[in-house]
């Protein structure tokens, strides 16, 4: 399994970092990046934390944990600044939290994150239109397929807007809590919940995270 976006209580979930990663090992997970809520104040802070337990976890157990962010509720003009010195503190993968249907995100926040060159994945993007679809095909920038409640509303659009564009996907699931971890069946039945056939799920769960991970420079077999 991997996943590249969840929450410790340094932001909005339940966990310390540390315990996160070991429930995510024990429930079979290969590759997980820890991405907390961040905006200007708590960018620094957050990511010398996810750093410090993220390397500790990944050198003793058999994980690799990335340290990440997800750029939350922030305006829209400030979105490439703030992905790039997530970049410049140690971020090694920087999500933006898309203009979902059930949060009133800043208009313009999904084109802001499809356009700069420091976002890898558009969180739950909600509406996305088919131009910000053709931005992120151009640019390399993944749209998420939620498994969280609420944003997954908006998986079916999300899945048809980007294969029409040839934007990559990648499927998360925006755990706050461990019981929100994904199994392999589930994060299967969200897949194919979304529109997609067997072989296209299938695609979504395997290909779809190495591609993602070459994306953020790390190569793994």
């Amino acid at each position: 399994m991997y996943d590249f976006h969840t929450h410790t209580f340094l932001s909005d979930g339940v966990l310390a970092p540390i315990e996160l990663i070991r429930r995510a090992i024990k429930i079979g997970y290969q590759v997980m990046a820890i991405t907390d809520h961040v905006g200007p104040g708590n960018l620094e802070f957050v990511l010398k934390t996810l750093i410090a337990d993220c390397e500790m976890a990944s050198k003793r157990w058999d994980i690799l944990a990335l340290p990440g962010v997800e750029i939350t509720h922030t305006p829209a003009e400030d979105i490439d600044m703030l992905a790039q010195e997530a970049r410049n503190f140690g971020a090694r993968v920087v999500n933006v939290h898309g203009e979902t249907i059930t949060e009133p995100v800043v208009a313009g926040t999904n084109l802001a994150s499809v356009t700069s060159q420091h976002v890898d994945v558009l969180a739950h993007p909600g509406l996305i239109t088919p131009e910000e679809a053709s931005i992120a095909a151009r640019n390399g920038v993944f749209l998420e397929v939620s498994a969280r409640r609420g944003h997954s509303a908006a998986n079916g659009h999300v899945v048809k807007t980007a294969k029409a564009a040839g934007a990559r996907m990648v499927l998360d699931s925006d755990a706050h809590a461990p019981g929100d971890l994904l199994t392999r069946e589930f994060a299967m039945s969200v897949a194919r919940g979304s529109g997609m056939d067997q072989e296209e799920a299938i695609s979504l769960l395997d290909a779809a995270p190495l591609d993602l991970l070459r994306k953020v420079g790390i190569q793994r077999d």
